[in-house]
């Protein structure tokens, strides 16, 4: 299963870097890939499979629960280390607890949840990344621009990164799916068929993307606060997400493994953007590679154990 699962997405990963790196595609082609999945195929793969679905096939309030509060433990936690220990700044302690608390749920999670369990995967990604956007990234956002803009009130830091994810597309293809199901609507044929045509190219365009963006990336500016980061990453929150999905009620058996193979993924690519935003550049081009190296070993180990 190992092979069947981590082989294919290897080798997409090994194309998007060769083309790169050999300037058969160039970077800011990479970049158009990477909006094309973010707000055209993956919404579409989102939309249709929770719409074609019945809210208790969706909704999990002990799967959310474990995630979300998972996620925020392993936020506050880094948040914490950084701020109050190594003396980090706001906007960069922000950044960095993002690093630790978020995963390519987006990227990488739909292409390997999808390959393991099938549509099934849509529903764990949904909810993972509703709290992904609407928990860890709010809280990231805020909490930059409130360092970096202290003159500003909070209040309208808040309402300015409310208002950015509300346009979110990922989220907004979660609402109207979950808006299908609950009112009971059924789509057009052609609809459909133009979703689940988009849908299928999600995975593999998006490891594509993942391969070419690692052109350019190294692991020279690690250091301890680096490594830390990436051990909080793909030690402390997968544990923490088995550990809360494992004592919290109506969870089964493979929303436990779902969850916690989605905890051990790599960081996102938007760490590396945040980071550079955010003037930690390569910090954190250094830390999501190293996470992703280490990364997909820690998931095909999972891979072998649970499946």
């Amino acid at each position: 299963m190992v092979l069947t699962v981590i082989l294919p997405i290897c080798l997409l990963l090994l194309l998007g870097f060769v083309c790169v790196k050999f300037k058969f595609i160039l970077p800011e082609h990479i970049q158009g890939l990477s909006q094309f999945v973010f707000k055209i195929s993956l919404p579409a793969f989102l939309f249709l499979a929770l719409a074609s679905r019945r809210f208790d096939e969706i909704w999990n309030s002990s799967y959310f629960i474990g995630y979300a509060g998972g996620s925020l433990l392993v936020f506050a936690v880094a948040f914490a280390l950084y701020h109050q220990y190594f003396r980090c700044r706001l906007s960069e302690s922000a950044v960095l607890s993002m690093g630790a608390s978020m995963s390519n749920t987006g990227f990488i999670g739909t292409a390997i949840l999808t390959l393991l369990i099938g549509q099934q995967a849509a529903v764990y990604l949904s909810l993972t990344l509703i709290i992904e956007n609407l928990l860890i990234v709010a809280f990231t956002l805020i909490l930059a621009e409130a360092g970096i803009h202290q003159h500003q009130s909070t209040a309208a830091v808040v309402q300015q990164t409310l208002k950015n994810v509300a346009k979110n597309p990922i989220i907004l293809s979660i609402v109207f799916g979950m808006l299908c199901v609950l009112f009971k609507l059924q789509l057009p044929l052609s609809l459909i068929q133009v979703l689940a045509m988009l849908g299928k190219t999600a995975s593999p365009v998006a490891l594509f993307v993942i391969g070419g963006s690692l052109v350019g990336m190294s692991l020279k500016a690690i250091d301890l606060q680096s490594i830390i980061l990436v051990l909080l990453k793909l030690v402390l929150m997968p544990l923490t997400i088995f550990i809360l999905l494992s004592v919290l009620p109506n969870v089964t058996q493979e929303m436990r493994y779902a969850g916690t193979l989605l905890a051990a993924l790599p960081m996102p690519i938007i760490f590396g953007i945040f980071g550079q935003n955010y003037g930690l550049s390569d910090k954190a081009l250094s830390a999501l590679m190293l996470s992703t190296l280490l990364g997909f070993m820690l998931i095909s180990g999972l891979i072998a154990v649970w499946w």
